[in-house]
């Protein structure tokens, strides 16, 4: 299983950006997709997740309303497309794939390489 994700950048507080993450090696159908994130000198923390096969989404507090998770099985892609981008939101996005939903990090068994994201003030 190989996820390489992609889009970040150095973006104004306010804007937008649209993260994506490919995946290939197996049938993601019946996997849960996560977007984490880690600022610097913290802990990497859960932000999104999906269910590939329903497409049920999960958000963390920090980013509901501001944030949407979407796949596109087709591409095998999923996206993170995120607005109203704050400082705060600074830190390297990881995604990953696992077989069942959770906010830990622990239960992930597949990650990219992460992309870094910086919203300045």
């Amino acid at each position: 299983v190989q996820l390489q994700a992609s889009g970040g950048g150095l973006v104004q507080a306010g804007g937008s950006l649209r993260l994506s993450c490919a995946a290939s090696g197996r049938t993601f159908s019946s996997y849960v997709m996560g977007w984490f994130r880690q600022a610097p000198g913290k802990e990497r923390e859960f932000v999104a997740a999906i269910r590939w096969g329903s497409g049920f989404t999960y958000y963390a507090d920090s980013v509901k309303g501001r944030f949407t998770i979407s796949r596109d099985s087709a591409k095998n892609t999923v996206y993170l497309q995120m607005s109203s981008l704050k400082p705060e939101d600074t830190a390297v996005y990881y995604c990953a794939a696992g077989w069942a939903y959770s906010r830990s990090q622990r239960e992930y068994a597949y990650w990219g390489q992460g992309t870094l994201v910086t919203v300045s003030s």
